[in-house]
Order: structure tokens, then sequence, then C-alpha cells
């Protein structure tokens, strides 16, 4: 079952909500601070965080930046007072899965948490990324196009991961050069980035002087400009 991270400060709500995750059967980690919000994260395999915007010792706002940078794959649902369209806006651009604002049900957050993550173990049982005539196939480390094999070294594939399985969504500077830190600790700077993506576009793209897959958002990092279908 999911492990559960909330950051709720509102000790009612927080028992509240966290004794209904549980009898859902999640596995829940309550905490009413930031602090230790950021342990957890970093010691636990956290699938959801539930966080408030509003925090005793910061912006849950911007422990959500914080979270993309660490992992891009772990759910943020926000549950906040904050109502106005600009916060609403704020959360989803900053890389919320869904944005609750208070009071709510518990009944609807049920409903919501298992639908978002219904949608991770949807994509986490996908083995293979058509996009174009782009064919990824994750666990047996290929790409295809037009059906010939490339050839990519380590960090274009991961390069190419980091991307192709975040198409819908711009992908920072940041967040790539975490993603292609390698293993035994050779760091990948933004120099190494930018020729590494030259070198990509070389092989995915039909002009890489007017890349249709890999685009450049400039001063942000890139997006995958293709829609993606994912094998059942």
């Amino acid at each position: 079952m999911a492990n559960i991270l909330l950051v709720e400060d509102d000790e009612a709500l927080n028992r509240g909500i966290s004794f209904k995750l549980k009898k859902e059967g999640y596995n829940v980690f309550k905490v009413a601070y930031l602090m230790e919000a950021r342990k957890i994260i970093h010691s636990e395999n956290i699938d959801l965080v539930l966080l408030d915007v509003n925090l005793p010792d910061g912006n849950g706002f911007e422990f959500c930046n914080e979270i993309r940078n660490i992992n891009n794959n772990i759910l943020v649902i926000f549950l906040t007072v904050c109502d106005q369209e600009v916060d609403i806006v704020t959360g989803y651009d900053i890389g919320a899965d869904d944005y609750i604002t208070k009071p709510f049900s518990l009944m609807v957050l049920m409903l919501k948490v298992k639908a978002v993550l219904r949608r991770k173990v949807k994509v986490r049982s996908k083995k293979i990324i058509f996009s174009g005539d782009i064919v990824f196939h994750d666990e047996e480390l290929k790409v295809f196009k037009s059906d010939k094999e490339l050839f990519l070294s380590k960090t274009e594939f991961k390069l190419l991961k980091c991307l192709i399985c975040n198409y819908n969504q711009i992908v920072t500077k940041d967040q790539i050069l975490n993603e292609l830190w390698d293993i035994d600790g050779n760091f990948i700077n933004e120099n190494t980035l930018a020729v590494n993506i030259r070198r990509l576009r070389e092989k995915i793209e039909d002009d890489p002087s007017k890349p249709k897959y890999i685009k450049n958002i400039r001063g942000i990092g890139y997006t995958w400009g293709q829609g993606c279908k994912l094998n059942d």
C-alpha cells in the first residue's frame, strides 16, 4: 500500500485525515512542520504528499518545489484555505497533482487520493512509450526512431527518459541535473547538459536546428514537444 506524508499543522484535521487514510489501508507519516517533512522525504519511500500551504515554519509552495527537485515522481496534493485563483494557478504551475481548498469532505479527499495514486500505478506499469516516430523501451534500455534502433550513451538515455517521461511538463535544468547525477558521483554540469542535449537532438530530430521533440524553454529548462502514448 502507498506511503503518504501528511503535512498539516491543524491538529484536529491532521488527526482526522490520518485516521481516515489508515482506515483505507494507507501507511501514513503525519507531521505539522516542514522540518519534520523534509527528514521523511529523504528517509522514506513516499508516494504522495498531502500538503498545507501556510505552515508554522515555512511555505508549502516552496516545499513542493523542493520535492520536485528531489523526486519528480512523488505526487503532491495541496490542502489549503488559499482559494484565490492566483494561489490555485501557482499550485498547479509548480507541479501539484491536485489542489483542494478547505473546508473539504474527507470522502472527496479519499476519492482524489485514490485517483492520483491510480494514475501513478498506471504510469509505472507501462513499459513502452510511443511519441511521434520515437519508441522508448524503458526496461530494455532501447530507443527506436522509424523502426531503427538508436544507440545512445548512458547519459543520453537518462536525459531522454527524464524528458519523455515528463512529456506534459517543463523540466527545469536543476531537475535534469539531479536526474543525470551519476550513481558513482560523477557530476554533470550545465555545459555538459547542453552538449548532451545537442547530441541527443542530432540522433532523434529530423532537423536538430528546428527540434520538434526537445524544446528549449529559455531560462528555465526543456520540455518534450510531442504527445506520448503508453502501451497497455
